[in-house]
């Protein structure tokens, strides 16, 4: 019993020296990243099983973990094909947790009104909770405008 208590003990202060080392590793990346402001451009088709769509949160998720939640503001234009990631957010519950999970990090969804009127998409049906201040009258003139406020410009 001893034994049991000891070994309990040794793995509860391993766990926390662990999280203490991993925060400090956080905080070591974002000490060196600093504040950020970014857009990510999504236009292009998600491919089989909405592969490239995955690839592009994962890849928002990633630059989120490195520079830490509070220190990032992230925000997602998508228009042409790309207004298919939401789209296929409907029926696709992976791409539903995903971009669930990522909004409620404060990463902005901005849906081009160009491709929703060009393309005659509802976003209150059609698309995955999108709500009228989601929507952008241009998705490339957005992305040129957020640049112009110091957004870095990224394209996975």
């Amino acid at each position: 019993m001893k034994i049991l208590k000891r070994m309990r003990g040794a793995l509860a202060v391993g766990l926390a020296a662990l999280t203490l080392l991993s925060a400090g590793v956080a905080t070591a990346e974002s000490d060196r990243y600093g504040q950020q402001k970014v857009v990510y451009h999504i236009n292009g088709d998600g491919g089989e099983v909405d592969k490239a769509y995955r690839g592009a949160l994962r890849n928002v998720q990633n630059h989120i973990n490195a520079v830490g939640k509070d220190n990032i503001e992230v925000k997602v234009v998508l228009h042409g094909n790309g207004i298919g990631l939401l789209q296929n957010a409907m029926e696709n519950e992976q791409l539903q947790m995903d971009v669930t999970s990522l909004r409620g990090q404060n990463v902005s969804f901005l849906v081009c009104n160009n491709t929703l009127t060009g393309r005659d998409i509802d976003y209150e049906t059609d698309l995955f909770e999108v709500f009228e201040d989601q929507i952008v009258p241009s998705g490339v003139a957005e992305l040129s405008y957020l640049q112009g406020q110091g957004y870095t410009y990224v394209k996975p």
